[in-house]
């Protein structure tokens, strides 16, 4: 509930009159054209690009958060508005293949995203959008069932993280991310859920992560293990490399397909390897696909060329694209 003449706790909506304003609308903190991997999403449109774009504020407060600078601030009317059209047009001028919420929490946007990808299908234009998940299942439908459908879930915590700071607010069920990932692969989207190892907050969640993947998401569904670095207000040290290997050999074991280990610098762990034979078919380097081995199939399905092992990709992937981070804002 937001009070009359307040705003809520993004900062984004206000009661005006006991009308809801969006007064976000269109006021963007970044544009930016990134690689589709720097998300991360290493199973949707491999080596592509995506114009990323962010407005301000969030539904958590994170002290880790190194966009805290984007997600801490509250937006002003004094920000300029930039309409969907033109964002699209910027898309299209930087060549990329799709468009990407990110940054701050989407959420803040939530009905301009949805008049953006009106916008960005007429141009055969993909959607995705990295998110923390914590919203309502109506409007996780509506934003699939509008074209956003690649999505980046960030793991926040579990049951047993510490209640270190606000990021974790009182009453939080985080088993409601997992229900919306689910609604996001109902609706036939593609889903790969991100699990940043804080340091002295959630190294202790890994059991109950993997249990959630399993019993929601299935084993395909990728995990990326992520390396913590101290960031904001929170200094603790980087997670430490041999907690990272061991969380995902633990995944690998107990079922998970598909574990990623990022933010190490570290090619094998980014890398993915068939199932059945072991080889080698897509290698990452950089953010960049810079080994691909699969053949596709008469129904679209990317296979490993040994042995025919299909392998999950949502999307194509984009020959001989270069690294871009063009900035527009």
């Amino acid at each position: 509930m937001v009070a009359r003449g307040r705003r809520g706790f993004c900062g984004a909506y206000s009661n005006n009159n006991g009308v809801l304003v969006h007064v976000g609308w269109g006021r963007l903190s970044a544009v930016e054209s990134r690689p589709i991997e720097i998300k991360p999403l290493f199973h949707y449109w491999p080596n592509s690009t995506a114009l990323t774009f962010s407005g301000w504020g969030c539904n958590f407060l994170c002290p880790w958060c190194q966009n805290h600078l984007l997600s801490w601030t509250r937006v002003s009317v004094d920000y300029p508005v930039t309409p969907p059209e033109k964002l699209v047009k910027w898309a299209l001028e930087a060549r990329d293949e799709g468009l990407c919420a990110s940054f701050n929490e989407p959420a803040t946007l939530y009905d301009y995203l949805l008049e953006v990808a009106e916008q960005a299908r007429r141009q055969g234009l993909y959607l995705t959008i990295v998110t923390n998940a914590y919203f309502t299942p109506r409007a996780v439908e509506q934003l699939v069932q509008a074209g956003f459908d690649g999505w980046s879930i960030d793991i926040k915590g579990c049951p047993k993280a510490k209640r270190a700071s606000p990021q974790v607010l009182p009453g939080v069920n985080h088993e409601y991310i997992y229900r919306n990932a689910r609604i996001v692969l109902d609706n036939g989207g593609h889903v790969e859920m991100v699990y940043l190892v804080v340091t002295s907050f959630n190294e202790e969640c890994l059991d109950w992560i993997v249990d959630m993947h399993l019993k929601h998401l299935g084993p395909s569904v990728p995990l990326h293990i992520n390396k913590y670095y101290p960031a904001n207000r929170w200094h603790k040290p980087p997670t430490r490399l041999e907690t990272l290997l061991k969380a995902k050999e633990r995944a690998m074991r107990e079922g998970l397909e598909y574990v990623y280990v990022g933010n190490i610098g570290d090619p094998t762990h980014e890398s993915t390897f068939c199932l059945r034979c072991g080889k080698l078919v897509i290698e990452r380097t950089g953010y960049r696909v810079t080994y691909w081995a699969l053949d596709r199939d008469s129904s679209g399905a990317y296979r490993c060329p040994r042995c025919g092992y299909r392998i999950p990709i949502h999307g194509k992937y984009v020959k001989n694209k270069g690294l871009s981070f063009k900035q527009f804002i």
